[in-house]
């Protein structure tokens, strides 16, 4: 449920450019099923990822044929979102991780999203989880 949240919380930011601290209170304060999530873990995913938008964006372009900004915004904030766990949340398989995103990419994004979301996260595990694919 902290992926959800955060997702939607990161797809509002995306689209309407306010302030983050702003977006995380609402969706704490404001969301009905919010007391089934992990609050550390969305708050981790909210202000975390934003703050890596650089290094992730670089891990996921060499995967995609357009720009960053052109990809549709569920599927860059999924993509990120993803990206921040394959890099930094080494204690969550990457299978694990594809999965979930895939998952909410079914849910949230448009028809067939989640094989393009699948395909770039396959590869972005490649080179930040080389070590644990090798094994």
């Amino acid at each position: 449920m902290a992926r959800r949240k955060a997702l939607q919380a990161l797809y509002q930011w995306q689209m309407s450019g306010d302030n983050l601290a702003d977006i995380r209170e609402q969706f704490s304060h404001s969301q009905a099923d919010m007391h089934k999530a992990d609050p550390d873990y969305f708050i981790e995913l909210v202000e975390e990822v934003p703050k890596a938008l650089s290094l992730l964006d670089g891990l996921i372009t060499p995967h995609i044929d357009r720009t960053i900004e052109q990809v549709d915004p569920v599927e860059r904030a999924v993509l990120r979102l993803g990206a921040y766990e394959l890099r930094y949340r080494l204690e969550i398989p990457h299978r694990v991780v594809i999965n979930e995103w895939v998952e909410l990419s079914k849910l949230f994004g448009a028809d067939q999203s989640h094989k393009f979301i699948n395909g770039v996260l396959d590869k972005v595990s490649k080179q930040a989880r080389k070590s644990e694919r090798n094994a």
